[in-house]
C-alpha cells in the first residue's frame, strides 16, 4: 500500500557481514529520520477532519512530497548503491593490494636466497678460479721447463746425429780399409802357402845335400812293416777332385812346385825328418782305435765350441783300416745337424771326402792317399775371408779354394763327435758312414795355420799355440772304441 511505511533495501542490520557494515550509524540515523516524518504526517492527517476541500489541498501536497520522498529515496538508494559498488571495488583492490603484498613478500625472500645461492656460488667460482689461476701458471712453468728440455734434447740430438753420422763414415772408411786389408790379407795368405810349399821344397833339398842319402827314411814299396810311417804315393793329382765338383774354385791345383813334389812323391826331400829318430813321429798323445762301423763307435767332445768360430783349422793323424773314409767329425747344433761336417761313405768315390760348413754348402776334398792302411798327417784350414781354404796331406798342400761360404761364423753350444755323422744333435748315426781306423793328435784351433805350423806338426814338433780342443778333451768313447797310448805311431796296433 501506499500508505505503509517501508524501509529501503539496502537497510540491514549492523550487526550482519554486509558490504555497508562500516556505515551503519548513518544508516540509522537517516531511517530514523524517515521514520518520523512518516509518523508525523499520518498523526496531522488523522488529526484533521476538516472538510473535504480543506483536506484534499494537504493530500495533495502529501502525495506530491510522497512522491518526492520516493524519488528521494530511489535517488539515495541509487546514490547508496553508487556507494556501494565503488566500496566493493575499494575493497577488491584492498584485497589485491594485500595479495600483491604478500606476493611480493614472497618474492622478496625468495630472491634474497636465491642471492645468498648465487653469492656462494660466486665465492666458489671465485676460489676456482684463483686455483685455476694458479694451476696455470704452474702448468706454464712446467710447459717452458719442457720446452727449454725439448729445445736441449732437439740440440743434442742434432749433435748426436752429426755424431752418429761423422761415426757411419768413420765406420764406411774403416770397412773400406777393412776390406782392403782382406784382400791384401787374402794374397798374403796365399803367397804365404805357395812359399811355404816351396820352403818345404828347399828344405828337402838342403837336407840332402847336408846329410846325404843315408839320413833319409826310404819307403819300401815291397811289404810294408805294420808299424813303418808311410807318406803319400803320387798315385794321382791332387785337387782333381775339388775342381769336378767345384769349377770356380780355379786355385785348387797349388803352384807347378808343390805339384812337382805331388807327382813325385819318392824324392828324398818330401819325406819327414823328426827329431826322436829317423823314420818317427813320438809323442802325439793318445791313440784311439775304432775297429768297425758299429753306430755305437763314437768319441765325443762336451762341450763342443765355446765360442763363435770365424776361421778353424783341424789337423789329425789318420790311419784309414777300410776301403772309404768314413766320418772324421760331425759337430751338429739345434738349428743344422751340419754346421761343420768332413765326412766320407761308401757310396761316395773312393776316398773323398765331404767338407761341410753351413748345410747344404760343401766342398769335395780328395783324400785318396788316406787308403792304403798306413798313417798320414791330414790338416783343413778355412778362413770365413774370401771363404778361403786349404788341404794339407803329409805336408803337402791337396787342394784349395775360394769363396766357401764368405762371412760365415759357426755357432757355439752345439755337439762335437768324432766317427760318426749326426743327423740329430748327439744321434742319429749311420753305419755306412762310421769311420773305421784309427786316429792320434787331432786338434782344432780357432785360426787358420800357416803352412810352417802344419809342417811343423807334420815333423812331429809339437802343437802350435792356440788349440781350443784335441784328443785330451774327448768326455766319452762309446761302442767298441779303444784308447791306446804308443809311444809313436808305428808302435800302435
Amino acid at each position: 500500500m501506499r500508505g505503509e511505511t517501508r524501509l529501503p533495501a539496502f537497510v540491514g542490520d549492523c550487526g550482519t557481514s554486509t558490504p555497508l557494515n562500516m556505515g551503519c550509524s548513518g544508516r540509522k540515523t537517516l531511517s530514523f529520520l524517515l521514520v518520523f516524518m512518516l509518523v508525523y504526517l499520518h498523526g496531522a492527517s488523522s488529526q484533521e477532519t476538516g472538510p473535504a476541500g480543506q483536506r484534499k489541498p494537504f493530500f495533495e501536497r502529501l502525495r506530491r512530497l510522497e512522491e518526492q520522498f520516493w524519488r528521494f529515496q530511489e535517488v539515495t538508494l541509487t546514490h547508496l548503491q553508487s556507494i556501494a559498488s565503488n566500496y566493493n571495488v575499494s575493497y577488491n583492490i584492498d584485497a589485491r593490494f594485500q595479495s600483491l603484498e604478500e606476493d611480493s613478500q614472497a618474492t622478496a625472500l625468495a630472491v634474497n636466497r636465491s642471492q645468498a645461492i648465487v653469492w656462494g656460488d660466486l665465492a666458489h667460482l671465485k676460489s676456482w678460479v684463483r686455483k685455476t689461476q694458479r694451476r696455470s701458471r704452474k702448468v706454464d712453468t712446467q710447459l717452458q721447463a719442457l720446452h727449454l728440455a725439448l729445445s736441449a734434447q732437439g740440440r743434442q740430438r742434432a749433435q748426436e746425429a752429426d755424431k752418429q753420422k761423422a761415426r757411419q763414415e768413420a765406420l764406411a772408411g774403416l770397412a773400406r780399409d777393412m776390406q782392403a786389408m782382406q784382400a791384401t790379407l787374402a794374397r798374403l795368405t796365399r803367397q804365404i802357402h805357395s812359399q811355404g810349399a816351396r820352403l818345404a821344397v828347399l828344405e828337402g833339398h838342403l837336407r840332402t845335400d847336408h846329410h846325404g842319402p843315408s839320413a833319409l827314411t826310404p819307403s819300401r814299396p815291397a811289404k810294408p812293416g805294420p808299424g813303418s810311417l808311410q807318406l803319400q804315393r803320387g798315385r794321382q793329382t791332387p785337387g782333381a777332385s775339388a775342381l769336378q765338383n767345384h769349377p770356380e774354385d780355379t786355385s785348387a791345383l797349388p803352384d807347378p812346385s808343390v805339384h812337382r813334389s805331388l807327382v813325385h812323391p819318392q824324392d828324398p826331400s818330401q819325406l819327414a825328418r823328426v827329431p826322436q829318430g829317423q823314420g818317427h813321429i813320438c809323442n802325439v798323445g793318445p791313440v784311439f782305435i775304432f775297429p768297425n762301423a758299429s753306430t755305437q763307435n763314437v768319441l765325443s767332445f762336451s762341450p763342443g765350441f765355446l765360442t763363435a768360430l770365424r776361421a778353424l783349422s783341424f789337423c789329425s793323424w789318420v790311419r784309414a783300416a777300410a776301403g772309404h773314409l768314413g766320418t772324421l767329425l760331425s759337430y751338429a747344433t739345434q738349428d743344422n745337424d751340419n754346421k761343420l761336417v768332413l765326412h766320407g761313405r761308401d757310396s761316395l768315390a773312393p776316398g773323398s771326402v765331404h767338407f761341410v760348413i753351413g748345410d747344404p754348402a760343401f766342398r769335395e776334398l780328395p783324400l785318396q792317399p788316406l787308403l792304403d792302411g798306413q798313417w798320414h798327417h791330414v790338416c783343413v784350414v778355412w778362413a770365413s775371408t774370401e771363404g778361403r781354404y786349404w788341404l794339407h796331406v803329409d805336408r803337402r798342400l791337396a787342394a784349395t779354394g775360394s769363396r766357401f761360404r764368405v762371412g760365415y761364423e759357426i755357432p757355439p753350444g752345439g755337439s762335437l763327435v768324432v766317427g760318426q755323422e749326426q743327423d740329430r744333435v748327439g744321434g742319429g748315426f749311420d753305419g755306412a758312414e762310421a769311420f773305421v781306423g784309427s786316429v792320434a793328435g787331432l786338434a782344432i784351433w780357432d785360426r787358420a795355420l800357416v803352412p810352417g805350423e802344419v809342417a811343423d806338426l807334420a815333423m812331429g814338433r809339437g802343437l802350435p799355440t792356440g788349440a781350443i780342443l784335441t784328443l785330451a778333451n774327448a768326455t766319452w768313447a762309446g761302442g767298441f772304441v779303444r784308447r791306446v797310448s804308443c809311444t809313436c805311431l808305428e808302435h800302435c796296433p
